[in-house]
């Protein structure tokens, strides 16, 4: 996930100077009377990195078999419908309702103190298809040409429609979420007015606020006080 976050942030940087530059020199208005209507609708196109933020019990070193459990990130799709309502000349306010495909890894880190003194490391995975419910407050710069430049936040809930959190798993461990989720996103992002509709590329942060663990007190939930939601989202709205 840092490597991908080390990769992104440089492209947006890029692309705002290069569209500054460019912003110079006069060009065709497209789309001028785009900004006087209340609403507009479209959708948007998504790719997650997602993972978890881990609490683990007190100090796992003491524990006969759990040395450490690292999160992992994977990533995933994003698929949404977009309603956006003019608030004022420099505001939005937007409501987003999305499928959300992740997967997050835990990489649990097993030491055996048996005559054999054995080290063994189990990944577990975690499917969750979202659907999503956000709500974000939209700030965009002076429209510049054909492009604004905006920063975002708001609040999401989600309800997981694949939680294992009532599964009995009598044939294997898994690791039991709650179905539901919520917390804070922020985000940045580019306007760009096409031809015929309005092209943005944007980058949010996700951060969950609730526990998502369901506690079994079985062997890979028993080492974890919580677990909780992150994500980052690169995303392609059109409108």
């Amino acid at each position: 996930m840092i490597f991908v976050q080390k990769r992104l942030i440089p492209v947006f940087i890029l692309l705002f100077f290069t569209l500054t530059v460019s912003g110079q020199r006069r060009q065709v208005m497209n789309l001028p009377k785009y900004d006087r209507a209340r609403i507009h609708f479209g959708f948007v196109l998504g790719l997650n990195i997602s993972k978890f933020k881990v609490e683990p019990v007190g100090d796992l070193r003491i524990r006969d078999t759990v040395y450490s459990i690292i999160p992992r990130g994977t990533s995933g799709l994003n698929l949404g419908i977009i309603s956006n309502l003019k608030l004022g000349e420099h505001f939005d306010l937007r409501f987003i309702p999305a499928l959300a495909f992740t997967q997050r890894n835990l990489e649990y880190s097993m030491v055996y103190t048996d005559s054999n003194f054995s080290r063994e490391t189990i990944t577990k995975q975690v499917e969750s298809t979202y659907l999503e419910f956000p709500l974000e407050l939209k700030f965009k710069s002076t429209r510049i040409d054909n492009y604004r430049v905006y920063v975002l936040a708001g609040w999401k809930y989600a309800i997981d429609m694949v939680s294992q959190a009532k599964v009995l798993a009598k044939d294997k461990e898994i690791v039991k979420l709650n179905k539901h989720d919520y917390g804070y996103e922020i985000g940045v992002g580019f306007d760009f007015y096409m031809t015929y509709f309005k092209f943005s590329p944007e980058l949010k942060m996700y951060n969950g606020l609730t526990n998502l663990l369901v506690q079994d007190g079985r062997r890979f939930s028993n080492p974890l006080n919580g677990l909780s939601s992150k994500a980052f989202v690169i995303s392609f709205t059109f409108e």
